[in-house]
């Protein structure tokens, strides 16, 4: 069996990733720009179907994708909203599978100008392969047939504050904080980057605050499963640092010159000094609203809730799946495509049945 090349292999989601393939004895390169952090991770996860490689993935991709032959090429060096699609084009050129955990709103929607190309190269290019829309499709798949007419959908995600957080998502929800989002379906006006905000009411864990966030489901979700309207939110456990952010969102609409995504780093350190304040305990809720069968008004409310940090691990679920098949040949799909009802919800949950992880549903 060919390895799995895992780009960032060793970051917030690479190395979860890595253990959930390498427990399934799918062999597995930790790729990154640190040897020493490569070689860190191999010890910790065992040699066995593990190695590791030490290189810019940016500009030094094709040679080693030549040295290397993985059969897939996972990537998880965001952020991804002003990235470009040179390295899934080297991995079309060299005829490797490649999926990425992309929330770039732009950067997955537009996955499919690679289709072309995917498809005389015999490949599978998949984008956004994580929480949005790996995950919220998988509900929207599961419940469709409750449904004759969907209205609305309302989801959102608030991570623990103890929950590990890494740098580049960080970035990305940055990039868009009080800005303008590009229109989507059922918006009545114009919607801010971490503005409107709301308090979800979570099983087991209470309340949390939610503000806008851009994601490509907005464009997705709606035009695959005829959507009416729809809402994506996240929030932060601790409401201090949840409403200090809304108060950042209001400079930069207001125009004043900060640029939030530099400051990514030291706004991380700066959050980490509330550990103490709350949990590693975090969730995500969807609530579908429409009509049954029968034309009666009818509606679907899901949550999964993650105790004990173990929320960024659902995140890494669609890209484990997806990588397992086609490192074992068993899926012969082609073509370059958004992450869209590809993991069945079943599946995504099975997968992280070891972990303190539960679900509910009303």
């Amino acid at each position: 069996m060919r390895p799995v090349l895992i780009l960032g292999g060793y970051g917030n989601f690479g190395k979860r990733i890595a253990q959930a393939l390498t427990k399934s004895k799918v062999p597995v390169i930790i790729a990154g720009r640190s040897r020493e952090k490569a070689n860190a991770l191999k010890q910790e996860l065992g040699p066995r179907f593990l190695d590791t490689a030490c290189f810019n993935a940016f500009t030094e991709l094709d040679e080693e994708l030549k040295k290397l032959n993985p059969s897939v090429v996972i990537n998880t060096c965001g952020p991804f909203q002003n990235s470009n699609y040179s390295i899934a084009e080297s991995c079309i050129g060299h005829g490797v599978h490649y999926i990425d955990l992309a929330d770039g709103r732009n950067f997955v929607t537009g996955i499919v100008t690679l289709d072309q190309a995917a498809r005389q190269n015999k490949v599978v290019i998949i984008s956004g392969a994580s929480t949005v829309p790996g995950l919220s499709s998988a509900v929207l798949e599961n419940f469709r047939h409750e449904f004759s007419r969907i209205d609305s959908m309302t989801f959102g995600i608030s991570p623990g504050q103890k929950a590990e957080r890494g740098l580049a998502t960080t970035q990305s929800i940055l990039s868009y904080v009080g800005k303008p989002l590009k229109p989507f379906s059922g918006q009545g006006s114009v919607a801010y980057g971490w503005q409107d905000l709301y308090r979800q009411e979570y099983p087991e864990i209470g309340k949390r605050w939610m503000a806008n966030c851009d994601v490509p489901d907005l464009d997705l979700l709606p035009k695959h499963y005829g959507v009416g309207s729809i809402r994506f939110s996240a929030g932060l456990e601790i409401s201090v640092l949840h409403i200090g952010l809304w108060g950042l969102s209001w400079l930069v609409r207001a125009g004043v010159p900060l640029n939030l995504p530099h400051l990514a780093a030291p706004l991380l350190k700066v959050s980490n000094w509330f550990n103490g304040m709350g949990s590693a305990d975090g969730g995500m809720h969807v609530i579908i609203t429409g009509r049954d069968r029968d034309g009666r008004p009818h509606s679907r409310t899901w949550f999964i809730i993650a105790f004990d940090g173990d929320g960024p691990y659902i995140p890494t679920i669609p890209a484990v799946i997806l990588a397992k098949r086609l490192a074992q040949q068993r899926m012969s799909l082609v073509g370059a495509m958004p992450c869209v009802g590809m993991v069945p919800l079943d599946d995504y949950l099975a997968e992280l049945r070891d972990f303190n992880i539960q679900t509910y549903s009303a």
